[in-house]
């Protein structure tokens, strides 16, 4: 809706007040969250509120409403103090209007074997992101929208990935510390730390909280057939299976899986479900990792129906049509959301041709909140 709009027309209830616009669109807005977001019961500075929902009428009621000069009035019954709203305001605030944070609206993308790296995912040099905010802040949205997103020439040092998720987000620090490499070792106590291939997964499920997002920059890119990365949209591939097995998806959203991690200096154990709803059914998370599943609880005869829907997710990560391929080359960066794009890689030989990628995580809210940040810059104000 654009904020501009003039008011065609206001009805009332003493519950419910309608507001159409000249557009044709219209909101409701219930009386008592009207009386709940009074400008004069927040702090001026912060924001905050003063109030609690005690200190509410029980059952607020509009006696008159009325708009002029951008500004809609409300009398209440039994209250002598009338309330304003500024109209811009509340057609920010009108129910599904995405309007003001773009970065939610999520672009799923399911046939990942069709797709091009370089094509349709968000790409930019280290520098640009470094002298745009603007590059940046269409980096970032569309980073939020699809959950992977590409940075390119960055330089070949260590520490060119903590200055470059400076940019993006707050750099969370686990066991392996701010920073971890990716490369074949001896005897290693994770897998990624070898030449096996790995299938898709999520990072760190038996971690709480898990790492929002992982950023992986290729220090030095495999120079043979091997080391491809893989990468595949969790969400997309959740909404699959809810509608070609509906049985299936139920059963891993409602069944706690143990992760399970070891190490000398770690011991991290976690319950959660392959695939975590909001409270309206929507997917919030994917976490799998076949590699770091501890034996499940329910080892009687409810293991057959989770086995079953088990197999029948990992079928679809395991199949081609719905995985990104792309070779890394030295000085790229890949970021993704780790709660919903699984990744994985291609076997390679590093006694061939060594492979070294270093990696970090990014804590998940203070990625949309640095979306949010340049967003509040370019357009000047702040809006609550």
């Amino acid at each position: 809706m654009t904020r501009s709009q003039p008011i065609k027309r206001i009805a009332f209830t003493p519950d419910l007040l309608t507001i159409e616009w000249a557009n044709g669109e219209a909101a409701e807005f219930a009386s008592i969250w009207l009386r709940d977001n009074l400008r004069e019961h927040r702090d001026l500075h912060s924001g905050q509120r003063l109030t609690d929902v005690v200190d509410l009428p029980v059952r607020p009621r509009i006696r008159s409403a009325s708009a002029a000069d951008g500004t809609l009035r409300i009398d209440w019954e039994n209250e002598a103090a009338p309330a304003s709203f500024d109209l811009e305001w509340l057609a920010r605030h009108a129910a599904n209007n995405a309007a003001d944070r773009p970065e939610r609206i999520m672009f799923a993308w399911l046939d990942g074997g069709g797709m091009q790296a370089s094509r349709d995912f968000a790409w930019a040099t280290f520098a640009e992101m470094q002298s745009d905010p603007a590059l940046r802040l269409g980096w970032l949205t569309r980073l939020l929208q699809s959950g992977i997103a590409f940075l390119s020439a960055l330089p070949p040092e260590p520490s060119a990935i903590l200055d470059a998720m400076s940019l993006v987000g707050r750099i969370c620090e686990t066991n392996y510390g701010l920073v971890f490499d990716v490369r074949a070792v001896p005897q290693p106590e994770n897998l990624a730390y070898s030449d096996l291939a790995l299938g898709l997964h999520t990072d760190n499920p038996y971690r709480e909280p898990v790492p929002g997002f992982q950023a992986l920059h290729a220090l030095l890119a495999s120079q043979s057939s091997g080391g491809a990365s893989l990468f595949a949209d969790g969400f997309a591939l959740g909404n699959h299976l809810r509608v070609i097995d509906p049985q299936a998806f139920d059963t891993l959203t409602q069944t706690p899986v143990p992760f399970l991690y070891r190490s000398k200096n770690a011991d991290l154990y976690a319950e959660r479900p392959f695939i975590q709803l909001s409270c309206r059914g929507e997917i919030t998370a994917v976490h799998y990792n076949s590699r770091s599943i501890a034996p499940l609880r329910a080892c009687g005869r409810d293991a057959a129906g989770f086995y079953t829907a088990y197999r029948r997710f990992a079928e679809l990560l395991h199949d081609p049509r719905y995985q990104l391929t792309c070779r890394l080359r030295d000085g790229d960066l890949v970021l993704f959301d780790n709660q919903r794009i699984l990744h994985g890689r291609t076997a390679f030989s590093s006694a061939a041709h060594a492979r070294h990628l270093r990696g970090c995580y990014l804590t998940r809210d203070s990625v949309y909140s640095q979306a949010a940040l340049l967003r509040r810059d370019s357009q000047g104000k702040v809006t609550s």
